[in-house]
């Protein structure tokens, strides 16, 4: 008999953002030919907006860093404008920071160019560009500007009257009674054409703040309807919060990131003891569908990250409730863990024990983790006798991959040691640079062609990073993904973000 369970999701998060949750900030880590580049890139709350980029440079043979925005993808990306140059820390050689204006919402690439003593090279950094909220004007300048509205119609209507009564009559007579008629018409004209004109500019302000109100709820993450069929078989619909988005965003066009159209998390909450990284196949009408394994009964978050052609990551958000599924155990690229559930409010962890007893170590230091701040986590996975693993190998191209999860589900990231960026993005702005100006030079080297030449070099090595910054303070869950000889392993970690705090890597 057939089962069927419908969930439209409501959960929405007034931080929302694109393919990351709660986290709009970009990181990235790579290769600008010979120059090794970590890249922070700081988004605007409002657009058109001003971002604050920051690179990092790990040698000191860089002498300097341009940075230019350009759009990822169709008119316009091959045609950057002039860069600028970013300043140069006076306290931190290896550290440059330039601010840029972001015009316009969509997907966009920062291309970055270093230049040293071992010549030039650059990379690009997609950058999904969205409003996060459309401002309020300030009550005090509003009644300022009203105040110089008034004063300004008022003055300009009685200095037009004054003209047309008193302009030809000479000094020490009296303007005559129609010359005093004339002007009062000629006041009352001009009254009601400066009324027709703030009638009019009040009438295009309101049609642009709706406009860009619009534009704010276009790219908060989609709902995901839920459809539970033949007691395993979920089918997922992307619906966007406005009734065009499936027109523009069509999910028959999303394009392939690590192998998979889709990266569907489901994790039970509040208690975060069961997560599962599902790669769900596409069916008709655009919708996607995966046969659960077997999973508890309870309440589950669900993110779903897809990637439209043009290069912009989207995340699916909401809640679904599961019956207990009994389905088969993950294969392939899916995979599950269980664990224990988030301990108390403030609590850290820097170990995890693994399936076969070997275990994974988050290499922190006694700094407190701070907001804001860019970092580099490092992990390392040893075996049960404390030696380095000896038998790491790519999962889905990459050396691992991790996904940062708020402990109330406001923000969720799906990182990896390249850093915050989609891969599919990332292999678009390459396109873009070998096709247009700058493919003269060094191109850089994605972590994924990076980790897949290890498949010929023998196993990965038992340490890696990832780079990222916490976007506000809180108590998070890390899962941390390896894959060792073929299976695939998952870690959790607890991180408490503290207010206050010394930063992890100070410019």
């Amino acid at each position: 008999m057939r089962t069927v369970l419908t969930i439209l999701l409501i959960y929405v998060l007034s931080s929302s953002v694109y393919a990351h949750v709660g986290s709009p900030d970009v990181y990235f880590e790579g290769d600008a030919g010979p120059y090794h580049l970590s890249v922070t890139v700081r988004m605007p709350t409002v657009i058109p907006g001003v971002a604050e980029i920051e690179v990092r440079s790990a040698s000191g043979d860089v002498q300097s860093i341009q940075v230019v925005p350009l759009r990822l993808t169709g008119p316009g990306s091959n045609l950057p404008p002039i860069p600028d140059l970013a300043q140069r820390s006076v306290h931190d050689p290896e550290f440059f920071v330039s601010n840029l204006w972001l015009m316009e919402f969509g997907a966009l690439q920062v291309r970055i160019q270093a230049d040293g003593a071992k010549g030039k090279g650059v990379f690009a950094v997609p950058v999904p560009s969205f409003a996060r909220q459309s401002l309020p004007m300030d009550g005090f300048l509003r009644g300022m500007l009203g105040f110089f509205l008034l004063f300004l119609t008022v003055g300009l209507v009685l200095i037009t009257g004054a003209v047309v009564r008193e302009s030809s009559v000479p000094p020490g007579e009296t303007p005559q009674p129609s010359r005093a008629r004339r002007a009062q018409i000629v006041m009352l004209i001009v009254t009601f054409v400066v009324g027709v004109i703030v009638w009019g500019s009040s009438h295009w302000w309101r049609a642009e703040a709706s406009s860009y109100r619009h534009n704010v709820d276009w790219f908060k993450p989609p709902l995901a309807g839920t459809t539970l069929q033949n007691g395993n078989r979920l089918v997922i619909h992307a619906i966007g919060r406005d009734p065009q988005w499936a027109e523009q965003v069509k999910m028959e066009e999303v394009i392939s990131d690590h192998g998979h159209l889709m990266h569907l998390f489901l994790i039970r909450a509040p208690e975060m003891d069961h997560m599962w990284h599902l790669h769900p196949e596409r069916i008709a009408g655009g919708a996607f569908a995966e046969s659960l394994p077997a999973m508890p009964a309870g309440q589950y978050q669900v993110f779903a990250d897809v990637v439209d052609k043009t290069g912009y990551p989207w995340t699916l958000v909401g809640k679904i409730q599961l019956p207990q599924i009994n389905g088969q155990a993950p294969a392939g690229d899916d995979s599950g863990w269980s664990g224990a559930g988030l301990p108390h409010p403030g609590s850290d962890t820097d170990t995890a024990q693994l399936a076969d007893g070997a275990r994974m170590i988050w290499e922190r230091s006694n700094v407190p983790l701070e907001p804001n701040v860019a970092s580099s986590f490092k992990f390392r996975v040893e075996e049960k006798d404390g030696t380095p693993a000896r038998n790491l190998e790519p999962y889905m191209g990459m050396a691992a991959h991790a996904e940062v999860v708020a402990s109330d589900l406001s923000v969720f990231a799906h990182i990896h040691p390249a850093g915050s960026v989609s891969m599919a993005a990332l292999a678009l702005a390459q396109g873009g640079l070998k096709g247009g100006a700058g493919s003269e030079m060094s191109m850089p080297m994605p972590m994924s062609e990076q980790t897949s030449m290890a498949k010929t070099s023998g196993p990965l090595p038992a340490e890696f990073s990832f780079p990222y910054g916490f976007p506000h303070p809180g108590d998070y869950r890390i899962f941390v993904q390896v894959k060792r000889g073929g299976k695939i392993e998952t870690a959790a970690f607890d991180a408490h973000v503290q207010h206050n705090g010394a930063s992890l890597n100070p410019p």
